[in-house]
């Protein structure tokens, strides 16, 4: 195994946490772009609370079986061993490589998804409010497929149920509030320490949360839809930043566990640094 020194895997660690500190609030626009929402959803077409409801139900769907969200894992494990089969334990073998590699991997799957999240908020712009209804099963399975290749590029199985939890918390730290991030680190503290507690296995109706703080975050797009040229611009810029918080939080809380798995690996076995 190639693994960090202790010193570097505390820098690493540090540095996690220091981001952790910096989403302790709400950026202005997001705090403002929440304040029209209750007038908003009394003139949202019923189609598009119809696929706020399906979005739920999907979230739900995917906690217990993975539903139409799970990915294809041999693209990612490409990535990694490009001249390779990939019929043996490929997540195995990523797990030993230097966490530098995995955070390689894991920054291009943010660069792409980022993209094409762009894109598909610009089209889906330009047809104004209604075609909010397209966008949000669509953002949300985007948000989703990043989260999974993330989760492969530090090792772990979104195939496994718990894998799928703690995603769908990442999903829900990024459209939290203040004390809402404070509340879902612990939450994910249990993951971090390498248990599977039965409190965030249980928890399971955080994912309802997420689905409605996505709505509240679509306030100002709403809003801006109603324009033809300013629904393309503002499509575009909302789920941009919502695919690169939600991709950026998910490596950020990735990188945590492997490191503080590795951490862990060196004071079980007492290996020396160097």
């Amino acid at each position: 195994m190639d693994h960090e020194s202790v010193e570097v895997l505390k820098k690493e660690l540090s540095q996690v946490e220091e981001w952790e500190k910096e989403q302790k609030d709400l950026w202005f626009w997001e705090k403002l772009g929440r304040l029209p929402f209750a007038l908003l959803d009394r003139i949202t077409p019923k189609v598009v609370q119809d696929k706020i409801g399906l979005a739920i139900d999907e979230l739900g769907s995917y906690i217990q079986t993975g539903g139409q969200y799970l990915i294809n894992e041999k693209q990612v494990y490409r990535q990694f061993f490009p001249q390779q089969d990939h019929e043996r334990d490929d997540l195995k073998l990523i797990r030993d490589l230097p966490l530098s590699r995995m955070d390689e991997i894991a920054s291009g799957i943010i660069r792409s998804s980022v993209r094409t999240a762009t894109v598909q908020g610009a089209t889906t712009g330009i047809g104004g409010i209604f075609t909010l209804a397209i966008d949000i099963p669509l953002l949300l399975g985007l948000s989703l497929k990043a989260l999974q290749e993330i989760s492969l590029c530090y090792g772990y199985d979104p195939k496994e149920r718990s894998e799928r939890i703690f995603i769908v918390k990442c999903l829900q730290f990024t459209s939290s509030d203040i004390v809402g991030k404070k509340a879902i680190i612990e939450d994910l503290s249990s993951f971090h320490s390498g248990e599977r507690s039965g409190q965030v296995m249980s928890q399971l109706e955080g994912w309802r949360e997420v689905v409605f703080t996505y709505r509240d975050n679509f306030g100002w797009k709403k809003l801006f839809q109603m324009i033809p040229i300013a629904g393309i611009l503002f499509g575009a810029f909302i789920n941009r930043s919502t695919l690169h918080d939600v991709a950026e939080t998910g490596m950020m809380m990735y990188r945590k566990r492997r490191i503080m798995e590795r951490l862990k690996l060196y004071e079980s076995t007492q290996i020396p640094s160097s």
